[in-house]
């Protein structure tokens, strides 16, 4: 009873405002759409949405199919990508949501040996998914996700592919940089610069500063590593980055990196992909070369 074309039609026009200008989307007459609706609520037995002015309101029986097309569409012409993908015999597209800002740097490095290994596979990193990669995974608009939080979920599996450690980056000249390991109350008199990220995920404030009940004078969030660390180097703060990241920079601009109390921080990046993926080889192959990553 319900198709397809009913489930595209309802999205159309939560999109598109209007049955016109989702009749236009959809390249169909706004008469057609409209019978094609009627029949459908004939069908059912309910109304799918009622006219107020100028303006559609959804009804429950409409939210409820408008709910399944966000959840079936994205799915079903994910699916018909890839078939026709294979069809042009291609293996199709790796799409990669990341979670995690400094994990850029650490991605580069294992691209370059997965796109040779992998002729016919295209790879496309999404950051637009930041803090938001377990509904992009569930929605199907990428197939891996890139993260040092995972957050586990039926249907989702998350393996850890790289181990790091989360440290300080001071400035080379900064009195923190000459200690051994920097405590809690080291960063109450600092200007502590993060991603613009929720403090409930940084874990500079999770694992370091909120068990003990400190804070730094001042939190400023900055999008970019490079500005960051400029901004370090330059006396106008102090940052968490893993130690990696920072040995690579400092070997550019002057920033060392210290110990977050006596025991450290460590880390995982983690990647997570759908259960029913993971017997896919070139996802498998991906995991793979992310676990041979060696960080020089």
């Amino acid at each position: 009873m319900i198709e397809r074309s009913h489930l595209e039609i309802l999205r159309a026009v939560k999109q598109q405002g209007s049955l016109t200008a989702a009749a236009e989307r959809l390249h169909l007459t706004q008469s057609a759409l409209s019978h094609s609706v009627r029949k459908l609520e004939q069908r059912l037995g309910t109304d799918i949405w009622v006219r107020e002015g100028r303006q559609l309101r959804l009804t429950q029986s409409g939210e409820y199919l408008l709910s399944l097309a966000n959840r079936l569409l994205p799915q079903i012409e994910h699916a018909e990508m890839l078939v026709g993908q294979f069809a042009k015999g291609q293996r199709g597209v790796l799409r990669i949501g990341m979670e995690c800002h400094p994990c850029y740097q650490w991605l580069l490095k294992v691209v370059g040996p997965y796109l040779e290994h992998w002729p016919g596979v295209d790879v496309d990193v999404k950051q637009k998914f930041q803090f938001g990669g377990i509904g992009a995974l569930f929605g199907h608009d990428i197939d891996m996700l890139v993260t040092p939080d995972p957050l586990h979920r039926p249907g989702l599996v998350f393996e850890p592919v790289f181990d790091y450690e989360q440290v300080l980056v001071v400035g080379a000249d900064h009195p923190l940089a000459g200690k051994p390991w920097v405590e809690p109350e080291d960063l109450e008199s600092e200007t502590l610069i993060t991603y613009p990220v929720e403090i409930e995920r940084l874990d500079i404030y999770t694992r370091f500063l909120l068990p003990a009940h400190a804070s730094p004078a001042r939190h400023k969030t900055i999008e970019t590593t490079d500005i960051m660390l400029q901004m370090v180097a330059a006396g106008r703060g102090v940052a968490a980055l893993p130690r990696w990241l920072v040995e690579d920079y400092g070997r550019r601009i002057p920033v060392k990196a210290v110990q977050l109390g006596m025991e450290g921080i460590p880390k995982q990046i983690f990647l997570g992909l759908r259960e029913r993926d993971r017997e896919v080889d070139y996802l498998n192959s991906f995991m793979t070369l992310a676990r041979e990553v060696r960080w020089s």
